[in-house]
C-alpha cells in the first residue's frame, strides 16, 4: 500500500509541507518539523494519522524523559512487592515490562504514525540514544532477551522548538521541514478552516491588528496561529465587531481581549507606549 498525504479539511497543510510528508514516507525517515511554537507542529501528525486512516501513537517529550522509556521500562517496585505477596505471575518477567511507543509501534499489525513530540526538551543525548532505534527500526529487550524488530516501519514525525541543537548524526537520519508562519493569504485559510463563515470585515481588521503585533519590534513572543483562532473566538463570543478593532478613542491602547496575543506585561507596557507615541506624533 502506498500511503500519501494530500492535506485535510481541518488542516491547511501548504504545498512545500505536503511534498516534506511525502518525501519522509518515500524515504522512510522520521520528519523533523521545526517551526514557531503555535505554527501546528503537533497537528500535523495527528491530521496525517487522520487523513491516511492510520493510528497515531504520541510520545510527549519532557526535561526529565529518557530514550529507553520510549522502548520499555522493567518495573522492578512491582515485581518485588508481588514477590513479598507471593503471586504467582512474579515468575515471568514479562509482567513487568512496560511497552513504550515505540514498542507498540513496532508490534503494529499495520503502518501507523508516531509522534515525538518536543524531542529538544529532553537532555541533549537523549537524540543520540534514539539512532539505532529510528534508523534499524529495531532494539533489543534485555529483561527477556528478545530483539524487537517493527513489523511494518512506522511514519515518525518529531517536532522542535529549537529550545537545544540536535545533534548532526541524528539530524543526518531525518528529512527536514521548517513551518514558515502563514501569510495573510495562508492564514485566511486557517481562519475559514476554524470559523466558517466569519465576517468579511471582522477578519480584515483582525488579521490588521495580528501581523501588526508581530511586526512590533521588540515584542518577547509574537502572538502565534494559535493565539490568533483563541483571539477570534473571544471575539466572537464577546460579540466584538470590527469597528472596535480600529477603534480611534484615545484609551484605547492595546486591542480588546489582548491578553489573548500578549503574554507577559512587557510586551503589553512596550505595545501601549509605542501606540502613545504615535497617537502622540500625529
Amino acid at each position: 500500500m502506498t500511503l500519501r498525504f494530500e492535506g485535510s479539511s481541518d488542516y491547511v497543510a501548504t504545498a512545500d509541507l505536503k511534498i516534506a510528508v511525502n518525501a519522509a514516507i518515500t524515504l522512510q525517515r522520521p520528519l523533523l518539523i521545526k517551526g514557531e511554537p503555535g505554527t501546528g507542529k503537533t497537528m500535523l501528525a495527528e491530521e496525517v494519522a487522520r487523513a491516511l486512516d492510520l493510528p497515531l501513537l504520541q510520545w510527549h517529550v519532557k526535561s526529565t524523559t529518557k530514550a529507553q522509556q520510549g522502548l520499555y521500562e522493567y518495573d522492578a517496585v512491582s515485581r518485588l512487592r508481588d514477590s513479598q505477596l507471593g503471586e504467582s505471575k512474579v515468575h515471568d518477567i514479562r509482567n513487568y515490562i512496560v511497552k513504550g511507543v515505540l514498542w507498540q509501534a513496532f508490534e503494529h499489525e499495520g503502518p501507523c504514525v508516531v509522534l515525538i513530540d518536543e524531542i529538544d526538551k529532553a537532555d541533549i543525548e537523549f537524540p543520540n540514544d534514539l539512532l539505532r532505534e529510528l534508523d534499524r527500526m529495531e532494539f533489543h529487550c534485555y529483561e527477556t532477551r528478545e530483539t524487537v524488530r517493527a513489523l511494518h516501519r512506522p511514519l515518525v514525525f518529531i517536532t522542535s522548538n529549537n529550545e537545544k541543537e540536535l545533534p548532526d548524526a541524528f539530524l543526518r537520519r531525518c528529512f527536514f521541514h521548517y513551518i514558515q508562519f502563514p501569510d495573510r493569504e495562508t492564514m485566511t485559510r486557517i481562519v475559514d478552516v476554524h470559523f466558517p463563515g466569519l465576517r468579511k470585515e471582522l477578519l480584515t481588521e483582525a488579521l490588521e491588528v495580528f501581523f501588526g503585533l508581530r511586526e512590533v519590534q521588540g515584542l518577547k513572543k509574537k502572538p502565534s496561529t494559535s493565539e490568533l483562532i483563541d483571539w477570534l473566538k473571544l471575539l466572537l463570543a464577546e460579540d466584538i465587531g470590527p469597528e472596535a478593532l480600529r477603534s480611534s478613542d484615545h484609551k484605547v491602547v492595546v486591542p480588546p481581549l489582548h491578553g489573548a496575543l500578549l503574554k507577559n506585561e512587557q510586551d503589553v507596557h512596550l505595545f501601549e507606549r509605542l501606540v502613545f507615541m504615535a497617537r502622540h506624533n500625529r
